[in-house]
């Protein structure tokens, strides 16, 4: 399997250039193929990212018998018919976040998967990268005590875009960057959360540009996260406990932890290893998984997706939120206390990198020009 594992890219944007770029840098496994809703846009990318097959349709992309993963990499709100499509015809699947608009198509997939007896897992980087475990190491030698509190920020100035501006392209800061600073709190305090609190500002269409989320865990830890799609912000995370501190550079991918006492002393310092875009782990937990039969990847496995997705629609919910053909009973979180086609005038325009070790977001068309 490893010797000759074939991924085909669903979209031909930005994010999907990188991880062709990605996999053409690893051992064991190739970029064989790139599916457009247009044959001149897939050719263009296969010449570009030196990919072998180019096809004109999504249809013809999950038909090739040649392929062994599918990497959607298309805008948000046009994941779960992507998916659908890709699992209905036996291929294993890893989609990029935001997962899916909400929970419910979320399970409907994961359904799907089940039924077909294929992998299917969220894209979410964070979740794959090596600084994640150093990081719960770190925590886990009590070198700054008992944790009991976190801060975590991401904000870039991306509120023009259309992926951020426009509901019919599930956008919002939300499901794009608040995503990173929830999945981030779960990596570090668990899901224990009993009540979540959440305010957001709002562009004129109803997206939320800016949103302030505090979670409370049972155990009395408290996580204050901060997303702004209208400001630059400097991605750090916080982590409070009772003899120190860290500080952790970059949540969206980290570049260092670093360990203070309780004298403000810098007492260690760990640095990322060098990689090749940040994107290779998520690559390489699939080719396992494939390898061993698993239908979901133990470092982002359904049950976390499906925990995300739940606050997010909760935060939604709260915040008078809403997308196209949304369910009017949106799930809520569980605690103790219409598709358009204008989705395609951005096609396949997704959260992309300007500089992936740094985590700099951009977005660009397909074809390179600038949204919005």
């Amino acid at each position: 399997m490893f010797g000759s594992f074939k991924v085909g890219i669903m979209g031909a944007g930005k994010i999907a250039g990188i991880m062709a770029d990605t996999i053409k840098s690893m051992k064991g496994v190739s970029c064989y193929a790139v599916g457009s809703r247009s044959i001149e846009k897939a050719e263009k990318f296969a010449s570009e990212h030196g990919v072998k097959k180019a096809y004109g349709s999504y249809a013809e992309l999950v038909s090739d018998p040649k392929i062994d993963l599918i990497y959607v990499a298309t805008p948000h709100s046009e994941h779960f018919e992507n998916v659908k499509l890709a699992l209905s015809a036996g291929k294993n699947v890893i989609c990029e976040k935001a997962f899916m608009l909400n929970e419910k198509q979320a399970r409907e997939v994961f359904e799907l998967a089940e039924q077909k007896n294929v992998l299917l897992t969220e894209a979410m980087w964070t979740r794959y990268a090596p600084m994640r475990a150093k990081l719960a190491e770190v925590l886990a030698s009590n070198v700054i005590g008992e944790a009991t509190m976190l801060t975590a920020n991401l904000g870039y100035n991306v509120a023009g875009k259309d992926r951020i501006a426009k509901p019919e392209l599930g956008g919002g800061a939300l499901l794009d960057l608040g995503v990173y600073v929830l999945n981030f709190a779960s990596m570090t305090f668990g899901d224990d959360v009993t009540d979540i609190m959440s305010i957001c500002t709002f562009n004129e269409l109803g997206m939320d540009m800016q949103d302030s989320i505090t979670l409370r865990y049972r155990d009395g830890r408290m996580a204050v996260l901060s997303a702004t799609a209208l400001s630059y912000s400097d991605r750090n995370a916080v982590i409070y406990g009772t003899k120190g501190y860290i500080v952790v550079e970059n949540i969206n991918n980290i570049e260092g932890i670093a360990v203070y006492d309780s004298e403000h002393k810098r007492i260690a310092y760990y640095k990322a290893p060098r990689q090749i875009s940040g994107y290779e782990y998520e690559i390489l937990a699939c080719m396992k998984a494939i390898d061993e039969k698993w239908l979901e990847c133990p470092d982002m496995p359904h049950s976390e997706t499906l925990k995300m997705l739940n606050m997010m629609d909760f935060i939604r919910k709260n915040n008078n939120i809403k997308f196209p053909g949304d369910d009017p009973e949106i799930s809520g979180y569980e605690s103790s206390s219409a598709h358009v086609e204008e989705a395609y005038v951005a096609e396949e325009a997704v959260v992309t990198t300007e500089d992936v070790s740094s985590g700099e977001t951009d977005n660009d068309t397909e074809d390179g020009s600038a949204i919005g």
